[in-house]
C-alpha cells in the first residue's frame, strides 16, 4: 500500500503515530482513553483504516497537536488535487475546441450544398455567402469549404452575366440589312 507523503515526509499514519510515541503513550493507553480496541489503534498508525471526525478531535486533544498539524498532509493532497482538476478541465477545453465542442461538424453538408449551388446560376451567389458566414476553423473542410464557395460566386457571377449579356445584347454587334 501506497502512502501519501506530505509536506514534511509524514503521512497521517505516521503522524499519528510519532504524536503518540512523543508523548509516551502506549496503544493500549490510548485505546483506554477513547474506549476503542487498541487494534484500531494499530489500524490508524498503519494507515489501514482512518479515524472518524469524533476520534480525530479526541485524539487532537490527547497528544496535544492541532488537528491540522495531523491532517497537514491531505491539505496538501487536496491543493495538488484541485490544481490536477483545473489542469484537466483546462485540457478538456482545449480538446473541445479542437474537436468543435458540442457542435457537429458541419464540414461535409457545407461543401455538398456549395457544389449544388454550382448548378442553380442565381442560387449560388445567396448560398454561398451563407456557407461562408456558417463555416468554423473546427469544420473538417474548412479551407476547401472558403474555396468552393468562392469558385462557385465567381462562377455564378460569370453565368449571370452570360445571362444578362444575352437579354440585352451587351457585346454583340448588331448588323441592319438595307432591302
Amino acid at each position: 500500500m501506497t502512502k501519501y507523503k506530505g509536506g514534511n515526509g509524514l503521512a497521517l499514519a505516521e503522524r499519528l503515530k510519532e504524536s503518540r510515541i512523543n508523548k509516551g503513550f502506549t496503544q493500549g493507553d490510548v485505546a483506554d482513553h477513547l474506549q476503542i480496541s487498541r487494534q484500531s489503534i494499530s489500524k490508524w498508525e498503519n494507515g489501514n483504516s482512518y479515524p472518524d471526525l469524533d476520534n480525530l478531535v479526541k485524539l487532537s486533544n490527547y497528544y496535544e497537536i492541532s488537528i491540522d498539524e495531523l491532517l497537514k498532509e491531505n491539505q496538501d493532497l487536496k491543493k495538488r488535487i484541485e490544481e490536477n482538476e483545473i489542469k484537466i478541465e483546462d485540457s478538456y477545453r482545449k480538446l473541445d475546441f479542437i474537436r468543435g465542442s458540442s457542435d457537429k461538424d458541419e464540414g461535409l453538408i457545407l461543401l455538398i450544398l456549395s457544389f449544388v449551388s454550382f448548378l442553380i446560376a442565381p442560387f449560388g451567389l445567396v448560398v454561398a455567402p451563407i456557407v461562408i458566414k456558417r463555416n468554423k476553423k473546427t469544420n473538417t473542410l474548412y479551407k476547401l469549404l472558403y474555396l468552393s464557395c468562392v469558385c462557385c460566386i465567381l462562377f455564378n457571377l460569370f453565368i449571370g452575366y452570360g445571362v444578362l449579356s444575352d437579354i440585352f445584347g451587351w457585346g454583340t454587334t448588331t448588323v441592319e440589312y438595307l432591302g
